[in-house]
């Protein structure tokens, strides 16, 4: 899966920017998958349900066909234990995608941007965080890392896709 985590503090414009880059790449002819990471607890399934009541009794993997969507439920460890194999999980649903954007997930040993506003007034994440390759901000900052104006969709789609080469068939 060629996937790219979008990442910064909460406000910073994440799903703002996310959404659109799809809009751009696809008006391109890209086709780009995106993918929600939280660190909260969500119940995407309706309790009382049967596809819930498949997953309670210990189901390894409930799927949810209807005629507008397709979902599929897999839980992840008891320990609460986190690694990239949920999105290895993912990457055939995504095999069809030039890229997948990622909104959030800093723990992740994937490749990460980072979107900084100057009115949260702390420093950027990759000041700290080595494994953040640019930084998305909306003025100008001094970093060791690229730094893209948030102004310019166009320039940062095209530092994207230098980040992420989309792979010819």
């Amino acid at each position: 899966m060629n996937r790219l985590h979008i990442v910064g503090r909460k406000n910073s414009g994440k799903t703002t920017l996310i959404s659109e880059l799809v809009e751009h790449f696809t008006g391109g002819g890209l086709k780009i998958g995106t993918i929600k990471h939280t660190h909260h607890h969500h119940e995407l399934d309706t309790p009382g349900k049967d596809s819930h009541q498949h997953r309670e009794a210990g189901s390894a993997v409930v799927g949810i066909l209807c005629p507008a969507m397709t979902a599929v439920f897999r839980p992840t460890p008891a320990d609460g234990s986190r690694d990239d194999s949920r999105y290895e999980f993912l990457a055939p649903t995504f095999r069809d995608c030039d890229l997948v954007l990622v909104e959030g997930d800093l723990q992740t040993a994937g490749p990460k941007v980072e979107v900084w506003r100057s009115i949260s007034g702390e420093r950027p994440l990759a000041s700290d965080d080595r494994s953040i390759l640019a930084v998305v901000a909306d003025t100008e900052i001094s970093a060791e890392v690229p730094v893209w104006p948030r102004s310019d969709l166009s320039v940062i789609a095209q530092e994207i896709l230098q980040l992420r080469p989309i792979k010819s068939e």
